[in-house]
């Protein structure tokens, strides 16, 4: 048995697949098989992937119609071999030594699946930023060294990284969990992620970012093409993993809000053509939440902000509508919080003015004496 497999859905990324390829071939770990699916892509990755076949027989190339990440990932994952699992993201680049390290943890813990740091990489800006939510220091500070699971971490659940190649998973552990992609839509990830969170007992964190994200502007999750209306989808399915475990009374009052925010999050980023694709399937799942038991008592539950865009979306007759309202309730905001600083700036003069500190009134008594 091979200590890790290395699975990697591929389509369209001819531009980028050589630097990914080099970075899992080259791994200090060597003992891995390397199973690439390449998606119904249409440039020359799959030249490259057969270039790089011919020069190494730990890969395994499978070509398929295009079916999207998950069908191509699942593929994958079904294929696998190896004790560990990897899933690896044909356009990024994972460090040399990430899964030596990650399975040496994985071992010396007998861990379910390790969680481990990323780094954002901006093409455009050729800049690298190690942002938080990929991180995660809040969750390393908090776990160290320890092994834990998701009832040791219940403040995290939504502050971790739910990306598939942060972590690496040992491979029995995934297939009697059943964890799959839901197929046919992107944002998969998320779903995948909280089967996997549910079912773990043996979660370990390696404090160390082993893995390069590369964000471009035809990336799939960067595109804002109609598929973004994916994530209204994705947001049912997440509540449902919760529903399933039995954890959806604990945690829906955050599940409602998420969705609230998720959802309109991404049609402000979805291109204009689509907005009104968007809207329309937003609206529809919307006014079905008011007869969902599911969501009975939601709106209580809402933060102000979150029932404003429920409540727009739902009285607006067009997608139109809809942004001027957005457009009217953004303005009041605004207004109120000048109003409110105001306000702080009138009565911080005041306490200056009436002030008995010599340091604070000198320079007024000198500005009256002048006069």
């Amino acid at each position: 048995m091979v200590k890790v497999s290395v699975v990697i859905p591929v389509y369209n990324v001819e531009d980028f697949l050589g630097e990914c390829l080099d970075s899992i071939v080259n791994q200090t770990l060597e003992d891995i098989e390397i199973i690439c699916v390449n998606d119904g892509s249409k440039d020359n990755s799959l030249n490259i992937l057969n270039e790089y076949a011919s020069k190494d027989n730990r890969f395994t190339i499978i070509s398929q119609e295009n079916g999207g990440h998950a069908a191509a990932t699942n593929k994958g994952m079904s294929l696998a071999k190896g004790k560990y699992l990897f899933l690896m993201d044909s356009d990024d680049v994972l460090d040399v030594t990430a899964l030596e390290k990650t399975y040496n943890l994985a071992e010396e813990k007998n861990a379910d699946f390790v969680i481990f740091q990323a780094i954002n990489y901006y093409m455009d800006k050729d800049e690298y930023v190690k942002a938080e939510n990929y991180s995660m220091n809040g969750l390393a500070d908090y776990v160290g060294d320890n092994v834990f699971n998701y009832k040791d971490i219940k403040d995290f659940i939504f502050k971790i990284a739910v990306t598939p190649w942060s972590k690496l998973y040992n491979n029995e552990f995934i297939k009697k969990a059943g964890a799959k992609f839901p197929e046919g839509l992107i944002f998969d990830d998320n779903v995948f992620f909280y089967e996997v969170l549910f079912n773990a007992k043996r979660i370990a964190f390696y404090r160390e970012h082993l893995f390069k994200r590369r964000w471009y502007s035809s990336s799939s999750t960067t595109a804002g093409d109609k598929r973004f209306a994916d994530t209204i989808e994705i947001n049912n399915l997440i509540i449902n993993v919760f529903i399933k475990y039995g954890l959806f009374d604990e945690f829906k009052d955050v599940l409602f809000n998420r969705k609230i925010k998720i959802v309109y999050m991404r049609f402000t980023k979805v291109k204009c053509e689509f907005k009104s694709y968007f809207y329309d399937k937003m609206k529809e799942d919307f006014e079905s939440m008011l007869t969902d038991d599911i969501y009975d008592g939601f709106l209580d539950c809402l933060s102000f902000r979150n029932k404003s865009i429920f409540e727009n979306v739902i009285s607006s007759s067009s997608c139109k509508e809809f942004m001027l309202m957005m457009e009217i309730f953004h303005l009041n905001n605004r207004i109120n919080n000048l109003n409110s600083e105001n306000i702080y700036l009138k009565q911080l003069n005041k306490e200056l003015l009436s002030s008995n500190s010599w340091k604070i009134t000198k320079p007024l008594r000198k500005i009256r004496n002048l006069k």
